[in-house]
């Protein structure tokens, strides 16, 4: 069953020096239970996919094509309408969690707050619902923790905090972006097998957003690659990483740390920046850190190919892409 589906989705945020390209003809789909990764550096447009379909998005920007939500275009409802989907059908656990919560009021009273509004339980029960949240993600003495402001916890509880937050409402989708930020390794590796296990035990479909491969390859079953706010590869976890096609997706993949490097290794890096969204290049966004271009990614947009079932590629150059090795072309 399909929860959701984007088609064509278009971002674009009116600033000073002209429309910003956030996010460009974006397709995906959702089905229910399935696990979703979106990868790719700060400034893809990741985290601006998220808020679009959250019906988040800044003041300053404009939306084309359809975000439907068991066949309701999300882009259509008015923010009375988007206030009864979001935290009960779609809920949202953010990077930073000491800037998401309120630091005026405790953490109970905000994990209360959605189950009286879209629950429409009583503050007794609500409390008691609070108590159970925080106990299920992990938080020590709920009863006594339900009395304590953001502030009085730690990075890995606040971030627990969320996520009880989050679930609070059971919502068919999670939207988790780059929720292990700030994190040490040990916390991240319990915030994330937590986020599996609940995902799992509600039934629930899980958009998860980050810029580490190695996450999305051990929490997700399907993959989009961002750049220059558009969808370069995509496919199921699987196919991506048996295969990486796309320059951009193998530049990602060879920058991972590895065992054995050593002190004195050096990390290999994609050369170049992510391109300005404001003035986008005329052809491929990748082109110029792409150690396979040629005029023709330069001038004209690249074609979208499939390579198998639902496993698509951006690119001018398939067969050369195929043939290379992501060490050989960034080393």
């Amino acid at each position: 069953m399909t929860l959701l589906t984007v088609n064509n989705l278009n971002v674009n945020l009116q600033t000073a020096s002209g429309p910003a390209r956030a996010v460009r003809d974006l397709n995906l789909t959702l089905e229910k239970g399935q696990t979703l990764g979106i990868v790719g550096e700060s400034g893809c447009g990741k985290s601006m996919t998220a808020l679009a379909l959250m019906g988040l998005l800044p003041e300053n920007a404009t939306t084309e094509g359809s975000i439907l939500l068991n066949g309701e275009n999300l882009l259509e409802k008015s923010e009375r309408e988007l206030c009864t989907i979001r935290g009960n059908r779609m809920a949202m656990i953010f990077q930073e969690p000491m800037t998401s919560l309120n630091p005026v009021h405790t953490v109970g009273r905000q994990v209360m707050e959605p189950l009286r509004l879209h629950k429409r339980l009583s503050k007794a029960e609500a409390f008691e619902q609070a108590i159970r949240l925080l106990d299920r993600v992990g938080i020590p003495n709920p009863e006594e923790r339900i009395y304590n402001y953001p502030h009085q916890l730690s990075g890995g509880q606040r971030q627990r905090v969320m996520i009880a937050l989050a679930l609070s409402c059971s919502p068919d989708i999670l939207i988790a972006d780059e929720p292990t930020t700030a994190l040490d390794v040990t916390i991240q590796d319990q915030i994330l097998e937590l986020i599996q296990t609940l995902v799992a035990e509600e039934g629930m479909s899980l958009v998860l957003i980050s810029h580490d491969l190695g996450v999305i390859a051990e929490n997700t079953e399907k993959v989009v690659v961002m750049y220059g706010g558009t969808v370069v590869e995509s496919g199921s976890t699987e196919q991506i990483f048996s295969q990486l096609t796309h320059p951009y997706t193998q530049g990602l993949f060879a920058a991972m740390p590895k065992l054995g490097l050593g002190r004195k290794g050096r990390l290999t890096t994609i050369p170049g920046t992510v391109p300005d969204l404001v003035n986008l290049p005329k052809g491929c966004t990748f082109t110029d850190r792409c150690p396979l271009a040629t005029d023709i990614c330069r001038n004209t947009p690249p074609p979208r190919s499939e390579l198998g079932p639902h496993h698509q590629v951006l690119c001018h150059h398939l067969e050369q892409a195929i043939e290379a090795r992501s060490r050989e072309l960034y080393t």
